[in-house]
């Protein structure tokens, strides 16, 4: 008879509840649970940026509401809506509606011009909108890379029944149990989206090495039995160990992001994050003369 190793878990480094809710353009407001400057940025790579726009109601409209065109270099977007609708539109050729549990994944590479808004019939009919955007480092080798999009519909995306109707898992990147995940991620990454009851709890390894990142996005859980947390927030692990168990206090709203960090200076100025502040210097030229190709009609 053989016996399951048992893993080290990973430890508990930082606990970051999230700040009031600011507005990115007109129609998307969002909590800031971390972005590509201060403390911890290297215990979060791969990841740069998280907003996560908790549940908010718009009313009927005309408008356009959400954010015009704009640029990006150096990094990938990972947009997941909840509720509502949004319309991505780029100067790659990318584009499309993206609906409940729709998952958008760009690359901006070497430079992209993009939109998002409502999409029409939502700003239509009005509803709730529940979104979350992710912003992804690229090493160094693949900055430059031609722009790309990855659109993933709900169906796409597998998902796994916990036992006792503790919840549910949606592997929207990387494996997790028997499941893989379907976006194209250019250093190895896992993207869980988990849902989980109030009382149960999940076990999440990652491997011993990967940043590793729950975030708490609504309801309360805790992390390797640190003291609960209430959402939306944030729990930084650390690379050391492979266990990672979360246990709801109240019914939860999860997502996990995993992956090897990137062990390279990270360099940001608004849209645009490098290596070299150079870098950054060339990609303001390069937008301002067109090298991002032509912007949206």
């Amino acid at each position: 008879m053989t016996t399951a190793t048992p893993t080290t878990p990973k430890r508990v480094l930082d606990i970051r509840s999230a700040p009031g809710r600011h507005w990115v353009g007109d129609g998307l407001p969002v909590h800031n649970l971390f972005g590509y400057n201060g403390p911890g940025v290297a215990e979060r790579s791969p990841f740069l940026m998280l907003d996560y726009g908790a549940p908010y109601d718009f009313g009927p409209t005309t408008q356009q509401l959400g954010v015009g065109q704009h640029p990006h270099r150096g990094f990938e977007t990972v947009t997941v809506v909840y509720s509502g609708e949004l319309a991505h539109r780029d100067n790659a050729g990318g584009g499309g509606t993206i609906g409940p549990g729709d998952v958008q994944w760009m690359t901006a590479g070497g430079g992209i011009i993009h939109e998002e808004f409502h999409s029409p019939g939502f700003a239509r009919t009005g509803g709730t909108l529940e979104m979350a955007q992710l912003w992804v480092n690229l090493p160094a080798a693949h900055k430059m890379t031609p722009a790309g999009y990855q659109p993933i519909t709900a169906a796409q995306i597998p998902v796994v029944e916990l036992p006792e109707g503790a919840g549910r898992v949606r592997v929207i990147a990387g494996q997790w149990s028997t499941a893989q995940g379907p976006a194209r991620t250019f250093s190895p990454i896992t993207m869980l989206d988990v849902q989980l009851a109030a009382g149960k709890s999940v076990e999440l390894p990652q491997p011993e090495g990967w940043t590793t990142l729950v975030v708490v996005a609504s309801g309360s859980a805790s992390v390797n039995g640190a003291e609960p947390v209430t959402g939306p927030a944030v729990v930084t692990l650390s690379t050391a160990g492979e266990g990672v168990t979360v246990q709801a206090e109240s019914d939860a709203k999860l997502l996990l992001l995993a992956g090897e960090p990137i062990d390279e200076p990270v360099v940001g100025y608004g849209p645009f994050v490098m290596n070299s502040q150079q870098q950054i210097v060339d990609a303001v030229n390069d937008f301002n003369s067109g090298r991002f190709g032509q912007g949206l009609n």
